[in-house]
């Protein structure tokens, strides 16, 4: 069983400081926009951050409930009564500390132990914890996070005017991130079998190739929005039927019940929007060769509707530098993932004889590991 270290816990503190940070900025800057008259920036922030919060508290609240099945109902209540003023991620930061404290500086390694011995217990509890906080902030990178980078980005490339709070929203973007997609990584290795550590330059790799892919994305989509706001939210619409429709397709096992399900496959459409993931834990050169072929049909095509909409707009220097950066990150991105998928990522997320009884019953059973709703969960 992989161990929850020091360097786990303090990476996990951090993580929930930023967290709060992140809610402070956000309302922060939707509040400076509305003193200065720009309501519009205002209310996107905020159903940016209401959306995503809301999603959040939903899917928590229900693996509380799955993992509490059978136990006490007032605890259950109290449970929802935290959710519902949207404080769930709280509760489980407060779990997964109180574990990851026990583990990280009370006990002693117990090599040998088995899965019964209370140590190893309560180490599983802590990487279990620390596993649901993680899948809950991939959803709030993609509902929140990313389309708050979007906009930040579309407001400065449209006015040209900077402030001190627009660069440390975007600031506050990049680093959620890159945190997020981490520890999504690092949680992924600790849960499941037969994956191999996550060092350091794997993680760099990795963040390298989010970070630029999703960048030159934001940007393409920038660019196309700069230039006609119908064209753009028609092009969104269309990309999310595409990627809802393949998660259709996948028949995906994440909910118990057949509406979360679908509240999930429709978050997971919006997360394709933004970022490839693998949706069932297999083999899938196919299918993100067909992804980012797209991407880059898209993004190209979006610099040729200008050169053909608009060609005097490439004698400003601003645009010039946009292009220059959307092309430049998506090339980057492109070879990094490469780099990737050729000397770091597992070739397989677990043996057949551990995923067989996993994928399609273990998250209906009263006693079953995290592991089970993981494996259900977006791969990479």
């Amino acid at each position: 069983m992989r161990k929850f270290t020091k360097q786990n816990f303090f990476f996990l503190l951090g993580g929930m400081i930023i967290y709060v940070v992140d809610i402070v900025v956000d309302f922060w800057l939707a509040s400076r926009y509305f003193c200065q008259g720009q309501y519009s920036w205002s209310i996107l922030i905020l159903c940016f951050r209401g959306l995503s919060s809301i999603i959040t508290q939903i899917f928590s609240y229900e693996w509380f409930k799955n993992d509490w099945e059978g136990t006490d109902t007032g605890k259950l209540k109290l449970v929802f009564l935290v959710h519902l003023f949207h404080c769930g991620i709280f509760i489980r930061y407060w779990f997964a500390l109180k574990y990851g404290c026990q583990v990280a500086f009370k006990q002693t390694s117990s090599r040998g132990a088995s899965e019964a011995d209370p140590s190893n217990f309560i180490q599983k509890q802590a990487i279990d914890a620390v596993t649901d906080i993680n899948m809950l902030r991939v959803f709030k990178t993609f509902l929140e996070t990313t389309p708050q980078l979007f906009l930040q980005i579309y407001i400065l490339m449209r006015h040209g005017k900077t402030n001190f709070y627009q660069y440390a929203a975007i600031i506050m973007s990049f680093c959620g991130i890159s945190l997020s997609m981490v520890d999504y990584q690092i949680s992924l290795r600790k849960s499941l079998p037969d994956k191999d550590e996550f060092h350091m330059l794997s993680k760099f790799t990795y963040v390298f190739y989010k970070l630029l892919t999703i960048t030159s994305w934001i940007l393409s989509i920038s660019l196309i929005t700069l230039l006609s706001v119908r064209i753009s939210v028609i092009l969104l619409i269309l990309l999310w039927i595409c990627g809802f429709t393949w998660t259709l397709k996948q028949h995906t096992t994440f909910c118990k019940s057949k509406k979360m399900e679908y509240l999930y496959r429709t978050v997971v459409g919006i997360i394709l929007f933004f970022s490839f993931f693998n949706i069932k834990g297999r083999r899938t050169k196919v299918c993100i060769s067909i992804y980012y072929a797209t991407h880059t049909v898209v993004t190209l095509g979006i610099l040729f509707v200008y050169m053909f909409w608009k060609p005097s707009i490439f004698k400003e220097i601003c645009f010039i530098i946009v292009s220059i950066l959307t092309i430049s990150s998506l090339v980057l991105g492109i070879i990094f993932l490469v780099i990737y998928y050729s000397h770091f990522h597992p070739t397989t997320y677990c043996t057949p004889q551990a995923c067989s009884d996993e994928v399609d019953g273990v998250a209906g059973q009263k006693d079953r590991m995290k592991a089970g709703r993981f494996l259900n969960f977006l791969m990479q």
